[in-house]
């Protein structure tokens, strides 16, 4: 068999007309982003008159204390690849654009490289962080020693990096990785299934403040920890122990927690929220999700989370910022608009686009 040169091949992919195709959408991505910068330092030298007078004189946070962060969600779904771009987004790309949209910490994915000292060079010289990791339990379904295993492994990775903050999720029974509707099969737990898992969660949140860390519970659509009746079991049975609140807007909508009903979440917890997740809705198409039935990633690929700051959106983050402002919230502010980047939804825009609109928003509302 005739061996053809890794530089013969490289110059036969580049030439043939789909390698072509590929380079030139490489080079166009890399041609919007450079407009875009363009764009954005012509707007930070716009006059105090345009737009900018709106802006909080006084942040409404303590800078000291409150950072702005975005998952790469928007980029490349974590929980379904096939949802990018083509061809396919790259990691430094991502991280690149990140820091470019002017956030300090994101979330891992899976493209990010394994190796921890890679990863936190990476981040470092682009200024960003890890800011949380993901964990998902089995307490529910007997899986305590896994669940414990999973947790001290990611309390050790997220020593190489300055945030405390730990994600946790119960993914006993969940659906939200499931071709079905999300909210009508989610797992409804026993009162002994309740058990195990608050006696999960109280260990686990005790062991993240003996190392320094703070566990932050996330309610998700699909789980079966979702309703605010369910945080409100969660919460009554971890009060006592190191259990805090992760607050995300659009999985709280989704499921049927009004804007109103946020902000009493707010009010009622505000001392226990340790983590912020902003997720917007396009209402349109949660209706049309809901009464379709489609699966959670259907839902995620016909648009129906945006971020905060998309006119399409629903959520009113104004008065959730202002109230989270209020009970002198601390943590993390993390923009996570799970989306297929490649949606027709109009007007089009690349993921940098929407990390870009997200970040003036926030700006312009918190003054950060």
């Amino acid at each position: 068999m005739t061996q053809i040169s890794a530089k013969t091949q490289e110059q036969v992919i580049v030439t043939s007309p789909k390698g072509i195709k590929s380079v030139c959408k490489q080079i166009n991505r890399l041609l919007i982003s450079l407009f875009l910068v363009i764009l954005m330092g012509i707007t930070t030298t716009l006059p105090a008159s345009a737009e900018v007078k709106s802006v909080p004189k006084t942040p409404i946070f303590n800078p000291e204390e409150v950072r702005l962060g975005i998952t790469p969600t928007g980029w490349s779904n974590s929980d379904d690849l096939t949802m990018d771009l083509n061809p396919p987004i790259s990691y430094k790309q991502i991280i690149s654009e990140i820091a470019l949209a002017g956030f300090k910490g994101l979330q891992g994915a899976p493209k990010f490289p394994k190796d921890t000292a890679t990863l936190k060079k990476d981040l470092e010289v682009r200024g960003l962080t890890i800011s949380e990791p993901w964990v998902g339990t089995f307490f529910t379904i007997g899986a305590e020693e896994d669940s414990q295993k999973i947790f001290k492994e990611q309390m050790e990775f997220m020593k190489n990096f300055d945030s405390k903050a730990i994600v946790v999720a119960e993914l006993g029974g969940a659906v939200h990785q499931q071709p079905i509707e999300p909210l009508k099969n989610r797992p409804q737990f026993t009162d002994k299934q309740w058990e195990l898992l608050i006696n999960g969660l109280n260990s686990l949140g005790d062991q993240a403040f003996a190392n320094g860390m703070i566990l932050c519970y996330h309610p998700h659509v699909g789980t079966g920890v979702e309703t605010r009746a369910d945080i409100d079991r969660l919460m009554a049975g971890t009060k006592d122990h190191n259990v805090n609140l992760l607050l995300d807007t659009g999985h709280l909508y989704y499921s049927g927690v009004s804007q109103s009903g946020i902000l009493d979440l707010i009010d009622t917890y505000g001392s226990r929220i340790k983590h912020v997740h902003l997720k917007n809705i396009r209402q349109n198409i949660l209706d049309k999700a809901k009464e379709k039935q489609l699966s959670f990633l259907n839902a995620i690929r016909s648009g129906v989370f945006t971020v905060p700051g998309d006119k399409n959106g629903i959520i009113d983050f104004k008065t959730i910022l202002n109230k989270l402002a209020a009970v002198k919230y601390q943590g993390w502010l993390m923009v996570e608009a799970e989306q297929d980047p490649s949606n027709a939804i109009k007007p089009l825009r690349e993921p940098l686009e929407y990390a870009l609109l997200a970040r003036g928003y926030l700006h312009k509302v918190t003054g950060l």
